[in-house]
């Protein structure tokens, strides 16, 4: 072995977390081409430390000289099991590497149960967490099998079901513990105490954080003790601390953070211990209560930190030589060389601070703002260069949690997200992620992740190369890792800035391959759910939705959709599609998604989910795939009519955004006259006249373009009309802010009363017969006069009376641009549709001849999305000469001429069109 590699062992946990570099001339072939079996053993361990242990013995296995590498006793100190699922089977697969095991991390009761097979002996230290389920039995095996710990830590989850028994235990396994960190223990008992005191003589660091209760009283038994934390602990007599730990002669650090005790307590503890030298009590709100111990900075020479202090003056006042540079006194120490005195209490106080923050940043209690602008930012920011990794990774899930206000709805705290901007975190941050320690990678990519909501973060993550690193990371092997950088570029793909460069780093095709790789594996619910919301963002961008289909991103989604169970992966799969199909006319990925197997009936039955973002995502995919022929057909024959009308009825008191899409789909659906009456005949008439009546104008404008298409069915029509909707359409075309959907409406009004509902009723389609129709009649007033004021609304009378004058190409253009509805040259009329309309030309009535007029000049407006189509079917239905006749005709409305000229003007202009091409 070379020296450079036992300096790197004799270092350990002081080397940098860079990949090592490797001087490719040392193995290349007479091609140039790096062998990796020439390698030298020595770049080969170094190349096995930067892997994770599953990949590390993967590797050892592909020859014998890999396999006796990758048993150096060099690589197997230190172990983290957290990543992956750890049980029996996989420790005793470890077990022959682990003979020279000295620090392991678990997560999980599990995992704890598995360390035992591992048979290493020689361990030292264990740090477990996520242990909320286990119990005085695992812990005391674990404690048992492992006689030469020097340091266990348990938590930050609280360990409700281990009791004072189980601390008993470890006390008279593990004679040689120095330092002891339990979270959420019921109640530490004297007897646990004293056992410690007793067998571990060594102890001098104690953490009985978030507990229920401590005795007080006997932690003054533990003589050895220099640090004690009883952060966030209840239930403690504060009289009896006062009186017995001032009795400790070693204890220098004392962490009462996040308790009640009381300015009074607190003197009296700073005058009672001679050896005290720094108090830590944040967020302790009796203190912070107390102006006059919040205006004290007189402390007797000792230090107390708190959410009310400058805690980085006051770290620096423990130090002789006192640095300029408040602000960065923990860099100073870390770059200093200092006794190993100072540097214990300064490893400790990284670590009770960190996790203080953490906790506070979990509860995000009121009132801390100015803290967090002020010096927690740049603490955590600090925290994250530490020289301890759960330190590190502490620090960057607070990150990731303090800026979050609402999490469900994704809302963050802009001033504190900047406040990460402004210290440098992005680059911190982004340094923690191109670690090889995956569960650095895992908290700092979920930093990243969290703060780019804010778009000047986003920006900044781009701008450092952040999303290229994200991902890598999606390709990773480690679920926490893939899952975290998968949020990243869900985040990052919100708008429309970053998708271009999110798909040239090769994201597009590693969220792809993220769904595949997981969807059949237990547990990858998570990162299923945010690798489909970051598909779901970029197949909204069209560029971006080529790509998705083309890398297999229809099959993974639909894939998601058919057979994942969970809301979250359901109602993204769901949006991801929905946005795919929304870019009709412009690639063929609406057709895709309608052809792949299974993935309409999949949307049918995701639309009865009992979760109303899955159905609204679903009901929303629908609507876009219904834009397609086919697909339209297809849906109605799986059923989707029945589904989404029932959908329509249930969701009366939904959300904006689901009536939105029900109605929209049902809009989609009925374009077909076949589904049409079938809509008519299930019910769907009547919860679209209660969605016409909403106030949000999304909902009444997509409900007035769903009854359009079902009025043109005369029984439809008649049932509208005996469902109450024709109050609803007018009340619609008078007051709605949307052109749209007071357009609509007067459509809809004009099918209903041009008089072949009448011939519907005659006929006794109506159970109630007569009385029907005399209702027809009074409607028909009613709705007539509603539609002739909604034409006159957007016929200038000046640029009429100038039209009629002249006819000059001037002034008819300036009465279409009087009449124009913008969003009209995106509504695409069948042949029947605009024969009928043709046919109100010739109707008697004024009204509907006008309506008429004004509704084929949106249609046939230059420029429109299916101007040519329409001009072609009113050549092709002998439009010309009725427009002509309408034109001339003496009785007529004005308006009605006047845009009938304009319409044939605009026929006039696609034959010319045609005649180019």
């Amino acid at each position: 072995m070379r020296r450079r590699v036992r300096r790197r062992v004799a270092s350990e946990g002081k080397e940098k977390s860079d990949f090592p570099e490797i001087d490719e001339n040392v193995a290349l072939d007479e091609r140039g081409v790096l062998d990796w079996t020439k390698l030298p053993d020595d770049t080969v361990i170094q190349l096995f430390s930067c892997l994770n242990y599953r990949d590390r013995a993967s590797l050892s296995s592909t020859c014998r000289t890999w396999w006796t590498l990758g048993k150096a006793p060099c690589l197997w100190k230190a172990l983290d099991l957290r990543s992956h699922k750890f049980d029996a089977a996989a420790a005793a697969s470890l077990a022959p590497m682990c003979q020279s095991l000295q620090k392991l991390q678990f997560r999980g009761p599990e995992s704890a149960d598995a360390i035992i097979t591992l048979q290493a002996k020689n361990l030292r230290e264990i740090n477990g967490d996520s242990c909320r389920k286990m119990t005085d039995a695992s812990l005391s095996v674990l404690a048992a099998r492992h006689e030469a710990l020097e340091c266990l830590q348990i938590g930050p989850d609280f360990c409700e079901k281990i009791s004072s028994d189980a601390i008993k235990a470890i006390a008279i396994c593990c004679p040689k513990l120095r330092k002891l960190r339990i979270s959420g223990v019921h109640e530490v008992n004297a007897d646990a105490i004293n056992a410690l005191a007793k067998h571990c003589k060594n102890l001098t660091d104690i953490g009985f954080i978030d507990c229920r209760k401590v005795d007080e009283t006997a932690l003054a038994n533990v003589a050895s003790l220099c640090f004690l934390s009883v952060a966030g602990t209840t239930s403690i007599k504060w009289n009896l601390v006062a009186d017995h730990w001032g009795k400790l002669q070693h204890l220098i650090g004392l962490d009462v953070s996040r308790t009640d005790i009381s300015p009074n307590i607190v003197s009296r503890l700073l005058s009672s211990s001679s050896s005290l030298k720094v108090l830590c009590a944040l967020n302790c709100l009796v203190l912070e209560e107390d102006a006059n111990f919040v205006s004290n900075s007189n402390h007797k020479g000792k230090v107390v930190l708190g959410i009310f202090t400058d805690i980085l003056k006051g770290v620096g006042n423990l130090f002789v030589n006192k640095p300029k540079d408040d602000m960065n006194i923990f860099l100073h120490w870390r770059n200093s060389k200092n006794d190993k005195k100072i540097d214990e209490i300064m490893n400790w106080l990284e670590w009770i601070i960190s996790y203080s923050l953490l906790r506070v940043s979990e509860s995000n209690p009121p009132g801390l703002d100015k803290f967090w602008l002020s010096q927690g930012t740049t603490l955590l920011l600090s925290f994250m260069q530490s020289a301890q990794e759960e330190v590190q990774e502490r620090a960057a899930t607070a990150l990731a949690t303090f800026v979050v206000i609402d999490d469900e709805n994704a809302n963050i705290d802009t001033g504190r997200a900047e406040a990460v901007i402004r210290d440098n975190g992005i680059c911190l941050l982004l340094n923690l992620v191109r670690s090889w320690r995956e569960g650095l990678q895992s908290e700092a990519s979920k930093a990243i992740a969290n703060l780019s909501v804010n778009a000047n973060v986003a920006k900044a993550v781009a701008e450092e190369g952040g999303i290229s690193i994200l991902v890598n990371l999606a390709k990773s092997a480690n679920r926490l890792v893939a899952e975290e950088a998968a949020g990243g570029l869900w985040n990052l793909s919100v708008g429309d800035e970053h998708k271009g460069d999110i798909a040239v780093a090769g994201g597009v095709k590693a969220l792809v391959d993220l769904i595949f790789k997981w969807s059949s594996s237990a547990g990858g619910d998570g990162v299923l759910e945010r690798a489909a919301g970051a598909l779901a963002n970029l197949a909204a961008d069209d560029k971006c939705s080529i790509e998705v289909a083309s890398v297999g991103g229809v099959r993974a989604l639909v894939k998601l959709a058919r057979s994942c169970k969970v809301e979250g992966v359901q109602e993204q799969a769901a949006r991801a599609l929905a946005n795919l199909a929304a870019h009709g006319d412009s690639n063929g990925n609406n057709a895709a998604v309608g052809k792949e197997a299974g993935a309409l009936d999949a949307l049918v039955q995701l639309i009865r989910s009992p979760h109303e973002g899955v159905r609204q995502e679903a009901a929303g995919a629908l609507w876009n795939l219904s834009f397609d022929d086919r697909n339209r057909e297809a849906i109605a024959a799986t059923g989707g009519v029945e589904a989404l009308v029932a959908l329509a009825n249930s969701s009366s008191n939904a959300s904006p955004g689901l009536q939105e899409r029900a109605a929209g789909a049902l809009w989609g659906l009925s374009v077909s006259e076949a589904n049409s009456i079938a809509i008519g005949q299930e019910g769907g008439v009547l919860p679209l006249i209660v969605f016409a009546r909403s106030d949000v104008e999304d909902v009444h404008e997509t409900a007035a373009g769903a009854l359009w298409n079902l009025a043109f069915n005369p029984s439809n029509a008649l049932l509208i009309v005996e469902e109450g909707g024709v109050s609803a359409l007018v009340h619609l075309c008078s007051t709605s802010a949307s052109k749209m959907a007071r357009f609509m409406s007067a459509l809809a009004l004009t099918y209903m009363f041009d008089g072949r509902t009448d011939e519907v009723a005659m006929v006794g389609t109506s159970t109630q017969g007569t009385s029907k129709s005399t209702d027809l009649d009074g409607s028909r007033r009613i709705a007539l006069k509603r539609i002739e004021a909604f034409v006159i609304s957007f016929a200038d009378p000046q640029a009429l009376a100038a039209a009629a004058a002249s006819l000059a190409p001037a002034a008819l253009a300036q009465v279409t641009e009087s009449a124009r509805i913008q969003e009209a040259g995106h509504l695409r009329c069948s042949g029947a549709e605009i024969g009928r309309f043709v046919a109100m030309l010739r109707n008697p009535c004024p009204t509907l001849k006008s309506c008429a007029a004004f509704a084929l000049l949106q249609f046939t407006i230059p420029g429109g999305r299916h101007g040519m189509h329409h001009a072609n079917l009113l050549q092709s239905a002998g439009a010309p000469r009725v427009l002509r006749v309408a034109a001339a005709a003496a009785a007529a409305p004005l308006e009605a001429k006047i845009f009938a000229r304009i319409v044939l003007r605009n026929l006039q202009h696609y034959i010319q069109m045609e005649s180019l091409v």
